[in-house]
């Protein structure tokens, strides 16, 4: 099997798709900026995401990871997860979602072929996180949490973005979840954009809480943080436990811990481009060509070229930003 193998001998097996870019919160570090959304005639059709998806996995691509947006905004996602699920060599989809919708689709995604989800929480104090996400209710994540569990959408994983000054005081809350509840929660770094008000269009320390400083406050108060393998996942999380707990904790240092030495992955943004990085602006157009009429081998090239336009690793240390896209617009 030919391998989709970049400059820097990374082996890319997992393909990130983002089915919408439409939302249906608005979260302080995400939509900074509010642009019109796509049409949804500007947006993949799932025949196409599902054509391009063949072709990856004929490259050894084999996990797969739905994002937005907000993917459960996309109508009948479940009909996507079974196309994708139906192609040979598939081995894990996943998703990530806010989860305020979850609860009403968890059994009919499990039912279509997903494996598991992470669902996006920032703060478990309510007025808090109505301020953080614009205008959700905590309650409808708690619901989509238990569904997902019930469906076996396993292990449901919680995303919790960390940001200084805002939710920052809440790590111990969540790192205590993991204790009393089982949760497994994982720490991320604030990732700014060009496009960002909570950086001012600039890269700024002050958003960022690292996950040293992360782990040193919860080693601190409740005990030493031992290093675990996660159960099930391929993505850049370094996972930990406290003392006598099921639940995980896991760190994502995206801006402290370049991670881009193991990057295993390519996206694809809801409006058709290959995106090598989600720190970078570099993209490939290849919703254009495949109207056109491109053939397989055709579309195998593009991939080939996206992974080529790889770079080492991100330039957040060197100040340099994305700004063609919000967080959004391509899929996280």
């Amino acid at each position: 099997m030919t391998c989709l193998i970049d400059g820097y001998n990374r082996r890319i097996n997992y393909l990130r798709i983002s089915v919408t870019d439409h939302c249906n919160l608005r979260c302080i570090y995400c939509t900074a900026h509010q642009v019109p959304r796509l049409r949804h005639d500007e947006i993949l059709r799932y025949e196409e995401i599902e054509r391009i998806t063949r072709m990856a996995v004929s490259l050894g691509v084999n996990s797969l990871r739905l994002t937005g947006g907000e993917p459960l905004m996309r109508p009948d996602l479940p009909a996507l997860v079974k196309m994708l699920k139906a192609i040979d060599g598939i081995k894990d989809i996943s998703m990530t979602t806010n989860g305020i919708t979850l609860a009403r689709h968890a059994q009919e995604l499990a039912d279509a072929g997903l494996d598991r989800v992470n669902i996006s929480l920032d703060s478990l104090k309510e007025e808090k996180f109505r301020y953080m996400t614009g205008l959700g209710k905590l309650s409808d994540v708690y619901e989509g949490m238990e569904a997902a569990a019930k469906a076996g959408l396993n292990p449901v994983k919680i995303n919790t973005v960390v940001l200084s000054g805002v939710n920052d005081d809440e790590i111990l809350d969540f790192a205590a979840k993991t204790r009393d509840e089982g949760w497994h929660v994982r720490f991320i770094e604030y990732m700014p954009f060009a496009s960002d008000d909570c950086g001012s269009g600039k890269f700024s320390e002050n958003q960022t809480v690292s996950d040293d400083t992360i782990k040193q406050i919860i080693a601190t108060n409740m005990g030493e943080l031992n290093p675990v393998m996660p159960s099930r996942g391929n993505g850049p999380a370094k996972y930990y436990q406290l003392p006598n707990t099921t639940g995980t904790i896991g760190f994502i240092g995206a801006v402290t811990s370049c991670f881009c030495a193991t990057c295993n992955r390519l996206r694809l943004t809801a409006d058709g481009k290959l995106r090598p990085c989600l720190l970078d602006d570099d993209e490939i157009d290849i919703k254009t060509p495949l109207r056109a009429g491109i053939s397989d081998e055709g579309i195998i090239e593009l991939m080939s070229q996206a992974v080529a336009m790889k770079h080492e690793k991100h330039r957040l240390g060197e100040e340099i930003l994305p700004a063609s896209r919000q967080m959004w617009q391509i899929g996280g």
